[in-house]
């Protein structure tokens, strides 16, 4: 299992975003984003930097029960030119997170899995968060990339982690699957009554799969997402997997 550094986290946020400009430049901003059919690339850019604008408030603001207000956030309206706009609502949240270094405590929407609710995990989201975004910009332009490596490995435990436990129960009848992500990890994911559960090594003997899924990282990740992907390796109980992709809400 892989896990960036802080610095790392930061870096990719701003390589991420770059991408993801780049990628509207070309495409042009009406251009419609397969991964969100509702959006133009347009949507992409301004939904980029608000979502950029709001956690380097949080982050900002330190330990806190709620998230921030308005008034604590700014104004997240874009204006002048959009890519300028773009850049600096970037450069807002990573000199946000480098002020508060990686151990700083705040406001998170993940409480209830566990996870850290720290700058650190807030970088590594917005890692994903630019990664995936990014995607859909290049296949709004037309030539949807891979997710790089570093993005991609890390990205498989941070939604096993962050993401996933956040859904409540499991609607379904209880079930196992692994993931085999080559670097992103190996994965057992118990579902029950009480959620997700991501097993550790000790107890992976103890239980029976129902599904093992197999496949690069990126193409895990983009599938968590519900974006298009590469081949993945399917063995066991084939509607198993579509119910756990379609399970969480994602707004």
């Amino acid at each position: 299992m892989q896990t960036l550094s802080f610095d790392d986290a930061l870096a990719l946020i701003e390589d991420r975003s770059d991408a993801l400009r780049a990628a509207v430049a070309e495409a042009g901003l009406t251009a419609k984003v397969p991964g969100c059919p509702d959006w133009t690339a347009q949507d992409i850019v301004v939904h980029l930097g608000e979502v950029h604008l709001f956690w380097a408030a949080a982050v900002a603001a330190g330990p806190a029960d709620a998230p921030p207000d308005e008034a604590a956030i700014g104004d997240r309206e874009p204006h002048g030119d959009l890519m300028e706009w773009s850049a600096s609502a970037t450069a807002t949240l990573v000199q946000a997170l480098r002020e508060a270094g990686p151990d700083r405590m705040c406001w998170t929407w993940w409480e209830s899995s566990g996870a850290p609710m720290t700058a650190g995990a807030v970088a590594r989201h917005q890692v994903q968060e630019a990664g995936v975004h990014a995607f859909d910009a290049q296949q709004a332009a037309g030539h949807g990339q891979p997710l790089p490596a570093a993005v991609a490995a890390d990205g498989v435990g941070e939604y096993l982690t962050v993401e996933l436990p956040t859904n409540g129960p499991w609607p379904y009848e209880p079930a196992t699957v692994v993931l085999e992500a080559g670097p992103g990890g190996k994965w057992l994911v118990d579902l029950g009554p009480e959620g997700a559960r991501i097993l550790q090594g000790d107890e992976h003997g103890t239980v029976k799969p129902v599904v093992t899924v197999t496949g690069d990282p990126s193409d895990l990740v983009l599938a968590f997402y519900r974006r298009d992907h590469g081949d993945l390796e399917i063995e066991g109980d084939a509607e198993l997997f579509p119910q756990l992709i379609n399970w969480p809400n994602l707004d």
